[in-house]
């Protein structure tokens, strides 16, 4: 009979090797914070190891994900879950992600982009948070005034090949800084 201390182990090597990483979610008391100039619920949730933004609003009233404002106090209930949104959670939105905006991308970019767009503005042309706008919260000044959807995908692609070479690039470093 194995130890079992090595099979659980083997067990968390085979996971690292395949590229899962396992975490243990361990609730913590809630902290109050105080809304910061430039901040986002997406950058405040990943200050906070990634808690959901929906959660942070629900938490405090918030009628709109995209709407926060400067001394604005947030209660967060922090976790060490490291973990993003469950694709069942994605599936009980509006948001449908893209088929066709880029179809020459890779499947694991198209999924990245998909995923960015997401945490971004739950995939919405319109969404708007100071001077980020669209799908990908893209600068103002980068779409130089045509907010169509074709522009910000097309701004988005530029952006994200000039300074991360791919969306999953892209994606790694948003999972790492709440940002891209």
């Amino acid at each position: 009979m194995l130890n079992k201390n090595l099979l659980k182990m083997s067990a968390t090597l085979g996971a690292a090797t395949l590229g899962v990483i396992a975490t243990t979610a361990i609730a913590h008391a809630d902290t109050t914070y105080t809304v910061q100039n430039g901040d986002t619920l997406t950058s405040i949730a990943a200050k906070f190891n990634n808690v959901d933004v929906d959660t942070i609003a629900q938490k405090n009233n918030l009628q709109d994900i995209n709407t926060i404002h400067v001394g604005q106090k947030l209660v967060i209930k922090s976790s060490s879950n490291k973990q993003t949104k469950s694709t069942a959670k994605v599936e009980q939105t509006d948001y449908t992600p893209s088929t066709n905006s880029s179809s020459n991308l890779s499947a694991a970019d198209q999924a990245a982009k998909d995923w960015i767009a997401y945490h971004e503005s739950r995939g919405q042309y319109t969404a708007q948070n100071g001077q980020y706008y669209g799908k990908y919260q893209l600068s103002l000044a980068y779409l130089n005034g045509d907010l169509s959807p074709e522009n910000q995908e097309k701004v988005a692609d530029q952006y994200v090949a000039n300074r991360y070479g791919s969306w999953t690039a892209a994606q790694q470093f948003w999972m790492a800084n709440g940002w891209y």
